[in-house]
């Protein structure tokens, strides 16, 4: 009873979503509370499932795209859980769901700890990461996760990498049915601190180089259709720079879409389909997006 009176304390009703996501747009969340603990997670889950309410995580709000309308049911955003723990005689290093990956690739940069060099451009929380295996710069969370703590029906469960299903840009986590609180990453300790973080500051560098860091947006849209680059084939589409709306194609980077001041999210939409129907046209590659859609959108052809 405890719980569930303290849920009630901070839930919210008729939240707007568009700040707590990186592209700055979608709608409204029928309910939306900011769990700061897993017990606290676990509280507000079972509400909602008591509720009979869907269920939607948040973490930085990057790589998703929420609808206009909203969404139904409950919006946990776990960007409270935060903190990481360095085991310096084991190099691992237990993280919550809510750290700031480009934080946490710092930290273990100035350890002169290993593994995170890639991470450092990432604009992300460790539970997206691990839930899309994110990655960059050759390296991915499949790399270096050892397991991952998560809420299901069931409650606190821990899983082991080999039970996430890890393939690129995907794992089992996608499905929803489970909730990422933490996760244990292996590390390589040992390393001079100075070659650590010369190399991580070489790849943020190369991200702010390459890739429009001055617009709202989700970071790259669609996974790359390997060997070939979906920026390379948008490019040759002469796509960069194509507008819907206040949605534009970046002339930085093909694979990345920019709100340019008051985009919608059908907008967004509206041009990741033209970018697949082009690109499908000329070089009969279907792109897949890597950005997540969340809620009702209208059909678009």
């Amino acid at each position: 009873m405890t719980g569930a009176v303290s849920l009630l304390e901070t839930l919210q009703q008729a939240v707007p979503l568009a700040g707590f996501t990186s592209f700055r747009v979608g709608g409204l969340a029928q309910f939306y509370d900011e769990p700061a603990s897993v017990e606290a997670i676990a509280t507000a889950w079972q509400w909602a499932r008591l509720a009979d309410f869907p269920v939607t995580f948040l973490g930085a709000g990057s790589n998703l795209l929420i609808s206009d309308r909203g969404l139904p049911g409950l919006v946990l955003n776990l960007r409270r859980l935060q903190g990481a723990t360095f085991d310096l005689a084991t190099g691992c290093v237990e993280v919550a769901a809510g750290e700031p990956i480009p934080r946490l690739a710092w930290a273990a940069a100035r350890q002169g700890w290993s593994g995170l060099e890639w991470a450092v451009g990432i604009p992300g929380t460790l539970g997206g990461a691990v839930v899309m295996n994110a990655g960059a710069q050759g390296g991915c969370m499949a790399d270096i996760l050892q397991s991952v703590q998560v809420i299901t029906d069931q409650g606190l469960e821990t899983w082991s990498r080999e039970q996430l299903q890890y393939d690129y840009r995907h794992s089992v986590l996608q499905t929803g049915h489970a909730c990422v609180v933490s996760a244990q990453l292996q590390l390589q300790p040992g390393f001079e601190r100075s070659q650590v973080l010369t190399t991580t500051s070489t790849n943020f560098r190369q991200r702010k180089r390459t890739q429009p860091y001055h617009l709202p947006n989700c970071g790259s849209v669609f996974r790359n259709p390997e060997p070939q680059k979906a920026g390379r084939l948008i490019e040759a589409c002469g796509l960069k720079g194509y507008q819907i709306g206040d949605a534009q194609v970046s002339e930085l980077h093909a694979n990345f879409i920019l709100n340019c001041g008051a985009a919608r999210a059908q907008d967004i939409l509206s041009l990741i389909r033209h970018v697949q129907g082009t690109v499908g046209d000329h070089f009969g590659v279907n792109l897949h997006p890597e950005v997540k859609l969340l809620g009702e959108f209208q059909d678009v052809i």
